[in-house]
């Protein structure tokens, strides 16, 4: 079996999650570590020995045998490095927000088409099995016609000081959200948020009105006193409640809704419908590995991307849409 070489870019918060998964692959080879921390790159080369680590990106680049590299450093430097691997002939998988803004992601788009290079966002929540398994639910039409998402992503976090908590927590749900909607149908954005303690909003609504009558609602915040991880989808045949904080039950679905009561003489007088609850059983594989091996299986051929460049460059465009709208106080039309 051919191993692919493989560096993780940034080993502060989310690249040692990198590490372990692509470590664990038997057709991986975790080739480098890199990142500006001297300290780090000391800590990582203790427990994985037979990987490279460096402070100098400029390793990666030019060594020709590396097939990809995996960015997992802060958003303003995405841009700058994925041009500089993609340039370099590497694939690319690249952490959420994929660019700062939507012109860099654009390029960096258009850059991995040309060079025919896989370029991926890492949208984490795409690769769970409970949201694989509500994209199962609505495709198969069991919920029937979606009428409102409605998302609560809150917690007592770490207020951040270069970007607002849309960028931060919004996006998760957005990529939640773009598993059983497509974002191309959004008509109008609205987001309203205010900030307390710094320059960016740290408590956030975000309204989404799609062209078939589907409503998104999304709650974010990092001043709450408890952590909220919770989504309802709602359809004409039933309901779900998916609770990311549960540790086993994470989905349940609800046999809820309203009919029209032919045999009144209103035909709109409502029929509330009320019946089972059922709890699927998930697996319990990490989303990290999944995504993994699945960019792996993208650079040679044998799957197609789930969350492509293209899909993290139309999220970065839902947030930039949001912000103008923070700052116009008013509904943005697409």
């Amino acid at each position: 079996m051919k191993q692919l070489s493989v560096a993780i870019v940034g080993l502060g918060y989310w690249g040692p999650n990198w590490l372990r998964n692509f470590s664990s692959l038997e057709d991986c080879d975790l080739k480098y570590g890199c990142d500006l921390s001297k300290d780090r790159c000391a800590k990582f080369l203790r427990l994985y020995p037979g990987t490279v680590f460096t402070q100098r990106y400029e390793d990666l680049l030019k060594d020709k045998t590396l097939d990809a590299i995996v960015i997992a450093t802060p958003t303003s430097s995405h841009f700058s490095l994925a041009k500089a691997a993609l340039e370099a002939g590497k694939h690319v998988l690249i952490e959420k927000p994929m660019t700062s803004t939507s012109a860099e992601g654009k390029k960096l788009v258009a850059l991995a088409k040309k060079k025919k290079l896989q370029l991926l966002v890492d949208h984490t929540f795409a690769y769970t099995s409970s949201v694989t398994r509500i994209a199962e639910l609505v495709k198969n039409k069991q919920l029937g016609d979606l009428l409102y998402f409605d998302s609560t992503r809150i917690n007592l976090g770490l207020i951040q000081k270069d970007t607002n908590v849309l960028w931060d927590l919004a996006i998760h749900d957005l990529a939640i959200l773009s598993a059983i909607a497509n974002l191309e149908d959004i008509t109008e954005i609205m987001a309203t948020g205010s900030a307390h303690y710094g320059r960016h909003v740290e408590d956030a609504h975000l309204h989404l009105k799609f062209s078939s009558g589907l409503a998104a609602h999304i709650h974010t915040s990092w001043l709450s006193p408890v952590k909220i991880r919770k989504t309802l989808i709602a359809g004409r045949k039933a309901m779900i409640v998916y609770d990311d904080t549960e540790p086993s039950e994470k989905i349940r679905i609800y046999d809820k809704g309203i009919d029209s009561d032919t045999m009144k003489s209103d035909p709109f007088f409502p029929k509330y419908r009320s019946g089972d609850v059922v709890i699927p059983a998930l697996l319990s594989t990490e989303a990290l590995a999944v995504e993994a091996r699945h960019f792996l299986q993208c650079i040679t051929g044998k799957e197609k991307s789930k969350v492509s460049g293209e899909d993290g460059l139309r999220l970065v465009r839902i947030l930039e849409a949001a912000d103008e709208s923070l700052g116009k106080n008013h509904p943005i039309t697409l």
